[in-house]
């Protein structure tokens, strides 16, 4: 099996999980605040890490960490998990999770342009039209059809959505200088960012015991969102001959992902999300003819550029 069909392979089974985790949010919400889902599902996800540390026989690295690069992680964490999971978790309350969903999503068109100038990886005229035609596609979807008025639940909660993507976008910025191995610094970005949030909780909330409802879903969401998945959107990622090949694919989400709010959410899908993701399915297919014609740019060099694309591999939120 060739590197790039291992890459779709691990992109595929990544975005399937990932498709559940915007009903797992929603449901949870309905027992949680957002801090306590994010507080709980951080948790889980740093006890994942670790467990892959352990499976990769990479604790040793963790005793190599330098000053600098331990507190280089408070930075990251308090922007994700911390910032970005806070402000995801507030829109996906304020906001049904169809539009919370696509609105989130704006961090891998961002990702995708920005492989070119961070990563020094080429991006041709085919791929950038399919990334504008999957983006009219979000936005079809997060206006409900409507451009001349946002007729949405909560302006803020949509506010909170996409102002979400510019810290995702700037945290990877900042993973793009890393040189830890990826594994060890989101283990490290997860324990700051745990401690964030606890922090943060015990500050502005009461303490309670939530309900096993709320507790089961945050589980879920720490091990499917945050914790197994960006190891498995890493290997990805590194298999494939470019970040834009396997990031292109993330619009396929939206779409797996509104069947799993109807059935699990109940939410009444609307006609505009359909026609949306037919525009996003649209760009892909206009991607993935530019492969099969062999207009693919080639594949990027360096670990930090691997990293750097899994950690906001929505880290990822998403």
């Amino acid at each position: 099996m060739k590197d790039q069909k291992k890459a779709y392979l691990y992109a595929g089974l990544t975005i399937l999980l990932w498709s559940t985790v915007a009903s797992a949010f929603k449901i949870s919400l309905r027992y949680l605040n957002f801090v306590e889902l994010l507080s709980i599902a951080s948790f889980i996800s740093t006890l994942c890490l670790f467990i892959i540390l352990l499976s990769k026989n990479k604790i040793h690295l963790l005793k190599t960490i330098k000053k600098r690069d331990f507190f280089y992680s408070s930075l990251l964490g308090a922007l994700n998990p911390f910032l970005y999971y806070l402000i995801v978790f507030k829109a996906y309350e304020l906001l049904p999770a169809q539009q919370a969903q696509p609105l989130n999503l704006t961090w891998g068109i961002v990702i995708v342009l920005l492989s070119a100038p961070i990563l020094k990886q080429k991006i041709t005229g085919r791929t950038f039209i399919a990334v504008l035609v999957s983006f009219c596609g979000v936005l079809v979807i997060s206006t409900e059809g409507n451009f001349a008025h946002l007729q949405i639940k909560s302006p803020f909660g949509v506010g909170l959505a996409v102002g979400s993507s510019l810290i995702w976008s700037f945290y990877w910025l900042l993973n793009t200088k890393d040189k830890l191995d990826p594994i060890v610094r989101l283990f490290l970005n997860f324990c700051w960012g745990t401690v964030f949030t606890f922090l943060y909780l015990l500050a502005f909330f009461p303490l309670r015991i939530p309900p096993v409802e709320g507790i089961l879903g945050a589980v879920y969401s720490g091990i499917f969102e945050m914790g197994v998945t960006y190891y498995v959107w890493l290997k990805a990622l590194k298999l494939s001959q470019t970040t834009a090949r396997v990031s292109i694919l993330i619009y396929i989400m939206p779409f797996i992902s509104l069947i799993f709010i109807h059935l699990t959410v109940g939410e009444d899908i609307l006609l505009s999300s359909v026609f949306g993701l037919a525009l996003i399915v649209s760009g892909i297919l206009l991607q993935k003819l530019g492969e099969a014609r062999g207009a693919g740019p080639p594949r990027g060099q360096g670990k930090s550029g691997s990293a750097a694309g899994a950690n906001d591999g929505r880290l990822l939120c998403r």
